[in-house]
This record gives structure tokens, sequence and C-alpha cells, in this order.
């Protein structure tokens, strides 16, 4: 049996755009999606601190060291800039994997700069 776990997550990133009109997906800078573990691609969950709304979508690699966090296409009416979100990635593990597994928790300013990785 495997068990759907967290990962790894991008704590209380800052949003620092929304374009409504684009084709969807969140884009993040590259250094965060790197130090976090997340490709590229990669499927997550958005969880807005700031309206308590949670979606699912794919990562877009932003500029490194940029503090980009966007929103885009119906992801932009579900946050506005200044908002806080949480990018949590998943991973299918078997049981034994699962015990232990330890997630990456990355911490970052309001900038979206690294404070810390437990």
């Amino acid at each position: 049996m495997n068990r759907e776990m967290f990962r790894s997550k991008i704590h209380r990133a800052t949003v620092t755009m929304a374009e409504l009109y684009y084709e969807g997906s969140i884009t993040i800078d590259k250094t965060l999606l790197e130090v976090a573990d997340i490709l590229p691609n990669e499927k997550v969950q958005v969880v807005n601190m700031s309206t308590g709304s949670r979606l699912e979508t794919y990562t877009i690699e932003g500029p490194s060291n940029s503090g980009i966090i966007c929103l885009n296409g119906p992801a932009a009416r579900l946050g506005a800039v200044g908002d806080e979100v949480i990018i949590i990635a998943y991973s299918q593990m078997s049981d034994e994997e699962a015990q232990r597994h330890k997630p990456k928790i990355i911490l970052v300013d309001k900038s979206n700069k690294i404070e810390k990785i437990l």
C-alpha cells in the first residue's frame, strides 16, 4: 500500500503578482523551487492564509532570487498581491518510506527570501 505524504512546503510566501489572463498555474522563484525540491510542472496545493482558499495547480519556474510568487489564470481569482500562501508538494510513499520520511519546510520572509530550512 502507498500513502500520499506531505513532502515539502514553502511556508508563508507572499503573492507578488496575479495574472488572470494566463493559461493557469503558479510561477515560483527558481531558487525556492530547488531548495523545496519541487520541480517545474509538478502538482502543488496552494493554501491562501489570507482567504482560506485552497487550490491545486502546477508550478512554473520563475527567475532565480526574484522572490516571484505569481498566481496565474483562474488561480488569480483566489488570491491577491500581498496574500500569504503555503505551497505544498506531496509524494506517494510505501508504508516503510513514510515511517522514515521527514518533510522539508522552507520558511521565507515578506520578500520571499529564505529565512530558515527545517
